[in-house]
């Protein structure tokens, strides 16, 4: 009987290696993204000093239960454009309903949340689970009653627990002068594009002269402030002088009816956060709270608010019933955060998953061509949950 000779089976090459590595560590890379967890940047100060500006996040997508995508077909690792291009990662002609696995826990107050922005113009068009992404504080769930009274955050007539490094803005009454350094020393840094508003502290001039220091304006905690007060050079404090004033409102404040609603940054509320199945008449108060939430966010077809009327499909409506849960979040940086008190609530399927862990921090004040080049990463801030 003749004995068959096995052909010998042709070895890959090293390309051919290579490129079998590298689609290997993508598919990991996606399921690991899409499935547990996934690395965010902070971009803004809206959560100093508990969250600063270069701080590298995992943010879980197993406490919340992960989101099914609403557009599959999308290029892997990346966000809404192709990188280094202006064309969309995605294809938008597959356009799925957002479903969310069962998760380890649901979003609870005071957890630090990860959430696609709602109503974001810059966006455009682009879908839900690729809109752009922030992090904020939940201070209230479906259903609760909320209302900010004096800077204090209200939640179902109950004052809730603040974040221990939670910042409102403080004047500091001295005239010495004071440089970054001392600042940053104590926690209180400006980013490099940070302007008026958005300084964490500034020198400001006697309001009746432009050339002489009057003292600094200044985002921090109640810690740092008595820390600062304990130092020995002459100085006084103003915890009230850039309060927002009790019925004085602004028209980039939610729901932007002055007429209605005399709110502002520190006196805001009551307001009751909508939930699946809560039912709501269509009051002019309700219209103006609820209507963008219904319009927008609902699933509902052919929307129109005029005035104080809701149409849904070419019929007034005198009540509403929330087909999903919604949430109020607030930025610990209480005055310099854009958030629930500028464009409503987060809904549900914009939750995309926990901050909770920080694994890198860079502070993009430093140079790494400083003599102090190895301050650009804030060893103390590495290898720590975010509480």
């Amino acid at each position: 009987m003749k004995e068959t000779k096995e052909t010998p089976k042709k070895q890959k090459s090293a390309f051919r290696e290579w490129l079998d590595s590298v689609a290997f560590a993508v598919v990991a890379a996606t399921l690991i993204r899409f499935f547990v967890f996934e690395a965010y940047t902070i971009p803004t100060p809206s959560m100093e000093g508990s969250l600063m500006v270069g701080d590298f996040l995992f943010v879980s997508k197993l406490h919340y239960g992960v989101r099914t995508p609403k557009t599959p077909l999308q290029l892997p690792l990346t966000h809404q454009k192709i990188w280094f291009t202006n064309i969309p990662s995605y294809l938008s002609w597959l356009d799925l309903p957002i479903y969310r696995l069962p998760g380890f826990s649901s979003v609870k107050q005071g957890d630090a949340v990860v959430f696609n922005v709602p109503n974001f113009e810059e966006d455009g068009d682009a879908p839900v689970d690729l809109r752009t992404f922030y992090v904020k504080r939940c201070v209230a769930t479906p259903g609760d009653v909320l209302e900010v009274r004096d800077q204090q955050v209200i939640v179902n007539g109950k004052a809730m627990e603040n974040p221990v490094r939670m910042q409102h803005p403080v004047f500091m009454k001295t005239k010495e002068n004071l440089d970054e350094k001392f600042f940053e020393e104590y926690g209180i840094r400006n980013s490099p594009d940070a302007s008026y508003d958005s300084a964490d502290w500034l020198p400001l001039a006697e309001p009746d002269s432009q050339n002489v220091l009057w003292g600094y304006k200044m985002n921090t905690s109640k810690a740092m402030v008595d820390e600062i007060q304990a130092l020995a050079f002459p100085k006084t404090f103003d915890k009230d002088l850039f309060k927002d004033p009790k019925g004085v409102t602004f028209v980039d404040i939610f729901p932007h009816d002055t007429t209605l609603f005399k709110w502002n940054r520190d006196f805001y509320g009551p307001l009751k956060v909508p939930a699946k199945g809560l039912t709501v008449p269509m009051t002019p108060a309700n219209v103006a709270l609820y209507g963008e939430a219904i319009q927008k966010y609902e699933g509902n077809k052919d929307v129109k608010i005029a005035g104080y009327q809701i149409t849904v499909e070419g019929k007034a409506i005198t009540s509403y019933t929330f087909k999903q849960d919604y949430y109020f979040m607030m930025g610990d940086n209480r005055h310099n955060s854009a958030d629930s008190r500028f464009w409503g609530f987060v809904p549900s399927d914009h939750i995309v998953g926990k901050a909770f862990f920080v694994w890198m921090s860079i502070d993009s004040n430093k140079s790494l061509f400083s003599s102090e080049f190895w301050k650009i990463i804030r060893w103390n801030r590495l290898f720590r949950f975010v509480d």
